[in-house]
């Protein structure tokens, strides 16, 4: 990729499926660099849930740089998933006005539960479909759809790689998916994944919100569909270890109800 930099930069790809992410050092000062980030990424650093925004410039290609702090931290593990300050943090991105105002001057994208459940079934694996649970669960999400007049800012994607401890604290990284939606739809991707019985009540009690019996219904709805989702891709790639790690957490929310 050619960022049209001034001579003296080194570039080194910093992971991540896209390869649009690099570590960029120039005059023995670390940047993280990215191509074509996602175009809210300034309020984002205003509101200090991502590293801090240093500069942003277009290239002759049509693509937009930015360059953000290095931050020498660590990912959180899948048990630090439920801690109070990553519920605290979604909090904080779910009820902050700007990122929902800025978000919908840029035309984010809106997650809406129908054509999240079409594009769910389709291309579905016919064979891991014909399972009873499965196909009891594909049949459910179909018969009620939830609905919530609360939009709010959703990251979209809150794998524990996204979370980074740095520097005394947490931020979270990656908005390639950010859109406006139904809060639950993130906090059912969390404890889907993460949570239990015991631990999700807290981590709910630490967001600040009231489990009744609607969010509940919600966040069994997109648990579901977020889980479903990753049995799919899984079982799409012949990951059959991993569809059967998911097929016991798929179970574990069933019988968590």
């Amino acid at each position: 990729m050619e960022f049209e930099l001034d001579s003296g930069w080194s570039l080194q790809p910093a992971g991540g499926s896209t390869g649009s992410a690099f570590l960029g050092v120039y005059a023995n000062q670390k940047y993280f660099l990215k191509r074509n980030a996602s175009p809210f990424l300034a309020a984002l650093s205003v509101e200090h849930i991502t590293p801090r925004l240093l500069w942003t410039r277009r290239v002759s290609t049509g693509d937009v740089l930015t360059a953000q702090e290095w931050l020498d931290g660590e990912t959180l593990t899948r048990q630090q998933m439920m801690l109070p300050v990553v519920a605290k943090m979604l909090a904080q991105v779910h009820h902050s006005s700007l990122l929902k105002r800025l978000l919908r001057q840029v035309g984010g994208q809106v997650l809406d539960p129908e054509q999240l459940r079409i594009a769910l079934l389709q291309d579905f694996p016919v064979d891991v479909a014909a399972q009873p649970k499965i196909k009891t669960a594909l049949h459910d999400l179909k018969q009620w759809l939830p609905h919530t007049d609360v939009q709010t800012v959703c990251h979209g994607d809150l794998n524990h790689k996204n979370w980074l401890q740095a520097g005394g604290r947490l931020y979270l990284v990656d908005w390639e998916q950010v859109a406006l939606g139904d809060p639950a739809y993130d906090l059912a991707d969390v404890l889907a994944h993460y949570g239990s019985p015991a631990t999700s009540h807290q981590f709910l009690d630490a967001y600040g919100a009231r489990l009744d019996e609607d969010l509940k219904r919600r966040l069994y709805w997109y648990g579901d569909l977020h889980l479903l989702h990753d049995i799919k891709v899984a079982a799409t790639h012949q990951r059959f270890e991993e569809v059967a790690q998911v097929l016991h957490q798929f179970e574990c929310l069933q019988a968590s109800r």
